[in-house]
């Protein structure tokens, strides 16, 4: 009978454990784990012909293989970098996908070298199946949604909660046409993960029931759990009635002031500059369908408008003429729309501070 590893599982993940992931480059990139960093025994090809040779083969000749595709100085440079890892993190583990031949070669040559480093049993499949059960279980828990217009701050104020959870945080991307950060959006994988850790977290200091953003079924291109997500079509909703003038402010400094910083960060001030305007101009065009060609056409001129004086001025505030109309007439009737369709679930609103002090409360979730 299979041991349960789950009270070490969690350990793992709540202590932020250092863990080196021997997987191939390709498994690393498709999800893994925040602390994980990938140190992998074969590299894509290698592990590709090692596949080929262990269905036509069989075990002991793809082993023989591997040995040789991985030998001599190939072994001993990939041997010096998990060494300089384990000497860096010696409270680490490492892991394959299952906790298998990987790990235990790899082990192997951690030992031959003078270390004894620990493998996960079961691997990154039992520590992403019991990270599923984490998401699976917490279903069940109570939610309240935190709704309003956008550039309410809801982001912000569930970040303030000690049972807030950030699913816009966990896939790297406000939810929204204008949502990407510089940074890419986690995988699918990488959302799951990150979400499931962050409950872990929560769970681990007392947190029974959690606050969620109002949000649809996906965030950018990421699946909200069906699970989640179908808890949430039934939960109570607390709105943030904020005014327009602080929820333009809000926006102002979001989408554009940081936005236009971290690309010039991210690369130069040329190509930064390039890249944040390609970024606002996406983002508009994404939605010129609902908003019709007329007004599309003069939005974007005031978007190009603004963004060449913040450029040669360094001042920002042209950008409020567009925020505003697609705030009027594209943003606020689609979320009045969609709230109307949700009234009787409301049970509280007022502005950010109000609703703040309301979740905060014990009678809320």
């Amino acid at each position: 009978m299979a041991r349960d590893n789950s009270s070490h599982y969690r350990e793992l993940f709540l202590s932020d454990t250092p863990m080196m992931d021997m997987r191939a480059p390709v498994e690393f990139a498709q999800g893994a784990f925040p602390t994980s960093h990938s140190y992998p025994l074969m590299l894509d090809d290698e592990r590709a012909a090692v596949g080929t040779c262990y269905k036509e083969q069989g075990q002991d000749a793809a082993i023989e293989l591997g040995h040789r595709l991985v030998g001599g100085e190939r072994k001993a440079e990939r041997v010096a970098q998990w060494r300089a890892f384990c000497d860096a993190n010696p409270n680490g583990y490492l892991y394959c996908f299952r906790g298998g031949l990987r790990s235990r070669i790899s082990q192997q040559w951690l030992q031959e070298a003078g270390i004894d480093y620990p493998f996960i049993e079961g691997g990154y499949k039992a520590l992403r199946r019991f990270l599923l059960a984490t998401i699976e279980s917490v279903a069940a828990s109570p939610f309240t949604l935190l709704a309003g217009f956008t550039g309410c701050g809801k982001t912000q104020l569930i970040n303030s909660l000690p049972n807030g959870l950030d699913l816009e945080g966990a896939a790297n991307h406000r939810g929204s046409s204008f949502g990407r950060y510089v940074t890419a959006q986690r995988t699918q994988i990488n959302f799951d993960n990150t979400l499931a850790i962050d409950i872990l977290k929560k769970q681990a200091q007392g947190c029974l029931s959690f606050i969620l953003e109002d949000e649809g079924r996906n965030v950018g291109s990421v699946n909200v759990p069906i699970s989640i997500y179908k808890a949430m079509q039934v939960a109570p909703i607390a709105v943030i009635d904020d005014p327009l003038d602080v929820r333009l402010a809000r926006l102002l400094d979001d989408y554009v002031i940081r936005m236009q910083h971290d690309f010039v960060a991210a690369y130069g001030e040329e190509k930064g500059w390039h890249q944040f305007a390609a970024y606002l101009e996406k983002g508009l065009f994404s939605i010129r369908k609902r908003l019709g060609h007329e007004r599309y056409s003069h939005i974007v001129a005031l978007q190009q408008r603004a963004i060449k004086l913040q450029q040669q001025s360094n001042v920002a505030d042209d950008h409020l003429q567009w925020l505003t109309l697609i705030l009027e007439q594209y943003y606020d009737p689609m979320y009045r729309y969609q709230l109307n369709k949700k009234a009787e679930r409301i049970v509280f609103r007022g502005d950010y501070d109000a609703v703040q002090s309301w979740l905060m409360a014990p009678h809320s979730g």
